[in-house]
């Protein structure tokens, strides 16, 4: 019978797998600080907001650094147990965790929160909660498959391992649920917000929810780098 496992001893030294962990925790870290950059926006504390979006940027900066490192790490590797291609779009999709991060609190900096209706204030929560949700099980995704990849892995621990993945997508889907009712409320109070009030927030839903698209995306791409290595 053929023999599934395969050990760490063939992955050289510099494989990207250690860093890929390391970038993916720095991407739901921002995630994170963005949740509390929502609570501080829907509460109007404008310093507090300014201080996680601060903490937002080092984190995505941190997670640029560590994507270069692994990309210049790709070339040099002998051996690798997925095509270098796959591991490379995957990469991809997976920096666009922090990237919304980023772009979703700079956002709520441009134009503060005046007046919002406490309704549309809870959609908004509600989103963040979803989408930090979504992200944090992508994080645990990656850190079960980085612990079979350290160590040794067979098909049967991969199939347990990707059960993970529809639970990602299911999660991105009720998110998505959640941007059209948000949107919904959004265009109700249009009068009252105005047109760039209306844009403002359309952008904001946009930016939140995507994060939660990213999550599914990468979490796709790593499933199919995984099944076709």
């Amino acid at each position: 019978m053929k023999d599934y496992i395969r050990s760490v001893l063939d992955v050289v030294a510099d494989s990207p797998f250690v860093p890929l962990e390391m970038h993916a925790k720095k991407g739901v870290l921002a995630v994170e600080k963005l949740s509390e950059a929502m609570e501080a926006y829907c509460k109007g504390d404008q310093v507090l907001l300014n201080e996680r979006t601060e903490e937002i940027d080092i984190l995505e900066h941190d997670a640029d650094k560590i994507k270069q490192k692994i990309r210049a790490s790709i070339p040099s590797s002998i051996r690798l147990p997925v095509n270098k291609k796959d591991l490379l779009s995957f990469l991809k999709q997976q920096d666009s965790i922090a990237d919304f991060a980023q772009a979703s609190a700079y956002w709520m900096t441009l134009r503060p929160c005046k007046d919002l209706p406490d309704e549309i204030k809870e959609g908004f929560l509600e989103l963040m909660a979803a989408s930090l949700k979504t992200a944090r099980l992508y994080d645990e995704l990656v850190g079960e498959l980085y612990k079979l990849l350290a160590t040794s892995f067979s098909k049967e621990e991969i199939k347990e391992t990707m059960q993970i993945v529809p639970k990602v997508e299911r999660l991105e889907h009720d998110v998505d649920v959640l941007e059209t009712a948000l949107l919904k409320k959004i265009f109700e109070h249009e009068d009252a917000l105005g047109g760039a009030g209306v844009c403002h927030l359309m952008g904001l839903v946009e930016k939140v929810g995507g994060i939660a698209d990213k999550s599914a995306s990468a979490a796709d791409r790593l499933r199919s780098m995984i099944l076709r290595r």
